[in-house]
């Protein structure tokens, strides 16, 4: 498929009061996140003081084999990575958890987010002799934290004094030698929950469907600043950044949670379908079937169909077997990628007038040749809806929208969009419903990227590739990104 907004990274972690096999838990409860991000995964198991880790680049199926999963063997706590990465670049350099031996101990660290200021602190932390390996804003999270670790009595307190360094979108599972810790950023803008399973092991995940596949009952999210922490002690909260003005992610509900995840009291599923009712009031289209573009245009499609009464109709077919590492070498092959992931049910869409309904619409470019495959196989009409607003600005908590640039609806009015995109109507939902998505007045939602209303201040650097092009412009760094880039062709 051709460039869609990214998904997020999905993190999980386990506490388990006995040894146990805790990273066949993590590989179970990532296979769950999968959708959050597919560029690497990783694992962490704590065995006694002693971490065993294993990460890489690809799906979590192909990262951990058998042999990999017997090697991690057991222990008592551990913490697992599924990474679609907003700040920095792909490769196993980036790659999470990221694990680090200090003077009190050893770390591990996985994270779902973006800092807004992660450049300001990196180039403090440099400027006093920190030597960074990566170019993901998680390691300077993971500097910020050590540093506080050294002068407090425990990496919990370290946990909360860093966050009053950090900025932005950040929720984090950490791991130290007895402890495993949740903590959320004081805007909530990432989801993070917690469960308990039958054999009394804790488990937090990005989502709720991680916990259901490994057997846990849901007990609540992760408030937004709290510090949660798990040990043998049994479970302790740090309030302390509580209490400010919540901004949850509204494309979580539209886009990047799974449909079975409930995230504050409402089904993803639910809201998605609230999203196709709107757009059913909103545009009361003369029409035979409506469908949905697979997989998050499902729910907006039949919540559609239901409020309108319009049949709704399975028209894609989606071939699931096809990753992100898909090669598509020459521009013919690129033009019919689009064609083997989503098939037509011709016998559902031939000589039929058809609503089309999709998550968003970022440059067009996706949405045009899906209204084409509509066409070539017989639409009377094709009406294209979306269940997002217009994208009109940046996101700088995790998504990777970093510039109005590629923004079809920042240079073309919503007549000139369905023309480009070959479409006989276009229509979006509108950000006053988008509020009203998961059933409240949606104060508590972040729409920036709609709006252009920024809870935090905007960063001073915010492209994707910012640490990759300052070490570009830094011969000292250039040589040793160079090197580590050998290193890696070597091992691979």
């Amino acid at each position: 498929m051709n460039r869609k907004i990214k998904e997020e990274c999905g993190v999980f972690g386990v506490f388990s009061p006995k040894e146990s096999n805790v990273a066949s838990v993590v590989y179970y409860g990532l296979f769950a996140l999968q959708h959050r991000g597919q560029e690497a995964a990783g694992i962490v198991v704590n065995d006694d003081g002693v971490f065993k880790a294993h990460k890489d680049v690809g799906l979590v199926n192909d990262v951990f084999t058998p042999e990999e999963l017997e090697r991690l063997g057991t222990g008592n706590i551990a913490v697992g990575h599924v990474r679609y990465g907003t700040t920095g670049g792909g490769g196993r350099t980036n790659a999470q958890p990221m694990v680090v031996n200090h003077l009190k101990g050893n770390m591990a660290l996985a994270h779902n987010g973006n800092l807004v200021n992660s450049y300001e602190l990196r180039s403090e932390l440099e400027n006093e002799g920190s030597i960074f390996h990566t170019t993901s804003d998680t390691e300077v999270i993971t500097y910020v934290i050590i540093r506080e670790r050294l002068k407090t009595g425990s990496i919990e307190s370290a946990v909360a004094n860093a966050m009053d360094r950090l900025e932005g979108a950040y929720s984090l599972v950490v791991m130290s030698g007895s402890k495993l810790i949740a903590a959320r950023d004081k805007y909530g803008f990432r989801p993070l929950c917690y469960g308990t399973t039958p054999d009394g092991a804790y488990v937090v995940a990005s989502e709720s469907c991680a916990l259901d596949a490994v057997g846990a009952t849901k007990v609540r999210e992760v408030a937004p600043g709290e510090v949660l922490v798990f040990s043998k002690e049994g479970i302790y909260s740090d309030r302390r950044h509580c209490g400010g003005k919540k901004r949850f992610c509204v494309f979580e509900y539209l886009y990047f949670a799974r449909p079975d995840s409930e995230i504050d009291g409402c089904w993803v599923h639910d809201a998605r379908k609230r999203a196709g009712e709107f757009l059913a009031e909103s545009y009361p289209i003369q029409a035979d079937v409506v469908v949905g573009v697979p997989d998050s245009g499902l729910d907006a499609a039949l919540g559609y169909s239901q409020k309108s009464g319009i049949p709704y109709e399975i028209g894609f077919i989606k071939n699931k077997y096809i990753g992100r590492t898909f090669i598509a070498p020459s521009q013919k092959n690129r033009e019919n990628k689009v064609r083997i992931k989503l098939n037509v049910v011709k016998s559902a869409i031939e000589g039929k007038r058809v609503i089309l309904v999709d998550d968003s619409i970022v440059r067009g470019t996706t949405s045009a040749r899906i209204v084409r495959l509509l066409r070539d196989a017989g639409a009377k009409e094709v009406h294209l809806l979306s269940s997002a607003p217009p994208f009109l600005n940046p996101c700088y908590y995790g998504t990777d929208i970093d510039s109005r640039e590629n923004l079809i609806a920042c240079r073309h009015t919503t007549e000139e969009i369905a023309e480009i995109v070959g479409a006989d109507s276009l229509g979006y939902l509108t950000v006053e419903q988008a509020k009203r998505l998961a059933g409240g007045s949606g104060e508590d939602l972040c729409l920036a990227c709609f709006n252009g209303e920024y809870p935090t201040a905007i960063p001073v650097a915010a492209d994707k590739n910012r640490f990759e092009r300052k070490i570009s412009e830094n011969p000292k760094y250039k040589r040793e990104a160079e090197e580590r880039t050998r290193g890696e062709s070597n091992h691979e």
